[in-house]
């Protein structure tokens, strides 16, 4: 159950560092945070109750200015691992050849759209090459909205799809003081609730949100997911209920955007796409930061028939959008996965993790609910008692993993959730490490 008198959480302040705790440090950290917030200003965020300096990373591991060392199970940008050594020497190589914009011919730009448009199903066969997720959101809207001479969108209540001025509309958890944009409806998360149909009730909070859009006069351009909700706070399953809410957009003349930036390139272990887990094509899907490994890339792909509708109304250019060094780096991220079988890797090793935990959860009251999909798993802090969110247990956990090697986040509209996403290297020694870590902070809260 939950509890109506839980605050809900903007998505940066679940793990959020509170500068007025500098005063407590020892001078030397204390003017470093101070030298960022006078240089960042109001924009500054950083982790934790106390800020880590990083200054390396390699595969799922990071190391600090001290020389300590994390598991990151954070961290969905390193896809195929940190500074991993093909990714690395393929950036490299290129940028000491040529970097240059997308008004040539060559060959690793060509080379790598192909590559990457063979992993999707047809008639999806057209790719525009941005540098950021919010990029290709944003341009994925502007098709959609000339595509279907509509302007509504429907996403979830606690969606962030980015950060333009376009993408912040449908991204409602960075909203702090106002709701989105009047041509943006926002429906539940799809809670899989005992005795309840998540696909039917998903899909008629959707076909609500259509007719209210069309009432007013916007119609309904699209509706847009990540297809495994993460910042909703994951919910994967059961595969294929995401289809039902799609036909009905389809049916009021909308489009179905696939946010893949989270969900994809095999993170779910349910092949390459998160979308595939539910048996769609989309008709347009975005991809942003692991389609690089942290190399700053994004993409949309779509129908050929869309994109020449766009075209047709508005002239687009990104001058870093599909530079070569960018091709490179997306190039050496698919042959990784392909060659270290990470998607299965992702399945295998992601089903064992997530068993572990639910075995923790059959004996820690504390954990209301696992759920997830591959390597992309949600943990829920409860109140034992009233079964009501606990987002304070989630902060206390978050911290106490950090103190002990381990980075995490939060998500979800409580912000009780902890997120679990590690790079896709990940291994079974680090997931019991994982588990065993989580359960020793648990068990000595009692």
């Amino acid at each position: 159950m939950l509890d109506g008198d839980t605050p809900t959480k903007e998505i940066l302040d679940l793990n959020r560092f509170d500068d007025r705790a500098a005063r407590t440090f020892e001078p030397e950290l204390a003017d470093r945070i101070r030298r960022r917030r006078a240089t960042f200003g109001a924009s500054s965020v950083l982790f934790y109750e106390q800020p880590i300096e990083m200054v390396r990373a390699r595969g799922a591991f990071m190391y600090d200015a001290s020389g300590k060392r994390y598991l990151d199970v954070y961290n969905n940008v390193p896809s195929v691992g940190h500074c991993h050594p093909k990714v690395v020497e393929a950036i490299a190589a290129q940028a000491a050849v040529l970097n240059i914009h997308t008004r040539y011919l060559n060959r690793a730009v060509e080379t790598y759209a192909e590559a990457l448009l063979a992993t999707f199903p047809a008639p999806l066969t057209n790719l525009v090459m941005t540098c950021t997720g919010s990029e290709s959101n944003d341009l994925a809207m502007r098709i959609a909205q000339i595509g279907t001479g509509k302007r509504g969108f429907i996403v979830t209540e606690t969606a962030y799809h980015g950060n333009t001025a376009l993408v912040t509309e449908i991204s409602p958890s960075s909203l702090r003081k106002r709701a989105p944009a009047d041509f943006v409806r926002c429906v539940p998360a799809p809670l899989l609730r005992p005795g309840e149909d998540v696909a039917a009730t998903f899909a008629a909070a959707v076909r609500s949100a259509a007719a209210d859009l069309e009432a007013a006069g916007h119609g309904v351009a699209a509706l847009i997911v990540d297809s495994i909700f993460s910042s909703d706070g994951i919910h994967a399953d059961p595969a294929g209920f995401l289809k039902e809410a799609v036909e009905a957009v389809h049916v009021a003349g909308g489009l179905f955007i696939a946010d893949e930036v989270q969900p994809g390139f095999g993170r779910t272990g349910g092949g390459m796409w998160g979308f595939q887990r539910h048996g769609l094509t989309p008709d347009i899907v975005t991809m942003g930061k692991p389609m690089g490994n942290g190399f700053p890339m994004g993409g949309v792909v779509t129908r050929p028939d869309l994109l020449a509708a766009f075209c047709e109304e508005t002239g687009y250019f990104n001058t870093f959008g599909g530079n070569p060094v960018a091709a490179a780096a997306g190039k050496a991220v698919l042959d990784v996965i392909a060659e270290e079988g990470l998607i299965e890797h992702a399945r295998s090793v992601g089903a064992a993790f997530l068993a572990g935990l639910r075995d923790l959860s059959a004996h820690e009251p504390a954990i209301g609910a696992v759920r997830g999909a591959g390597l992309f798993i949600g943990l829920d802090f409860v109140d034992p008692a009233s079964g009501a969110p606990d987002p304070a247990l989630s902060t206390h956990v978050i911290n106490a993993m950090k103190e002990r090697g381990i980075l995490i986040g939060a998500a979800g509209l409580y912000g009780n959730t902890l997120k679990i996403r590690p790079p896709l290297c990940f291994s079974a020694a680090d997931a019991a490490f994982f588990t065993d870590t989580l359960a020793a902070i648990l068990g000595a809260r009692a």
